[in-house]
């Protein structure tokens, strides 16, 4: 099983993803440690990524993915995944993949990001809402209120899994 932890920076991805991870008795993957050293600098001088310097980093991470499937391990995976095509190259067709929104407001999201020390600064929190396509109906992604505290945000996604019969 694999578990894509998605939303804009700040939302909690890898706070809620290593608690997931944790209470599945699983892997965790950050997202962010697969970015190149050009994307931290871009991000770090306030310049937003384009698709051209997501691109290699989301291959990266598509790789990891396929070696979890590949080695039977699973894993719980954070990564922003702001738009539809993001998420196909993560998840495509990979069978057993689920994905996970966690969405709040601007303003909540802004407070965390100012309260924590990340390359990405908080005035890129613009440009993180503008390129963020909400997942469909198609991408039957469990949508998780960041309002709640990160342990029962992970239970919320365990509830949902087992409501659906993946664990």
């Amino acid at each position: 099983m694999i578990v894509l932890i998605m939303g804009v920076s700040g939302s909690g991805k890898t706070t809620v993803g290593e608690r997931l991870a944790k209470q599945l008795g699983c892997s965790f993957a950050e997202g962010d440690a697969f970015h190149p050293p050009q994307n931290v600098a871009k991000m770090q001088s306030g310049t937003p990524l384009d698709d051209a310097d997501r691109e290699p980093w989301l291959r990266s991470i598509a790789e990891q993915v396929d070696a979890a499937i590949a080695a039977k391990v699973p894993l719980v995976v954070a990564c922003s995944a702001l738009k539809a095509r993001y998420r196909q190259i993560l998840i495509g067709n990979r069978q057993n993949t689920h994905l996970v929104y966690l969405e709040g407001t601007p303003a909540l999201i802004r407070q965390r990001m100012e309260a924590r020390a990340h390359f990405m600064p908080p005035a890129l929190l613009k440009s993180q809402f503008a390129t963020l396509e909400e997942p469909g109906e198609a991408e039957r992604a469990i949508r998780i209120d960041v309002r709640q505290e990160p342990e029962a945000c992970a239970r919320l996604v365990i509830e949902e899994l087992k409501r659906e019969s993946m664990v």
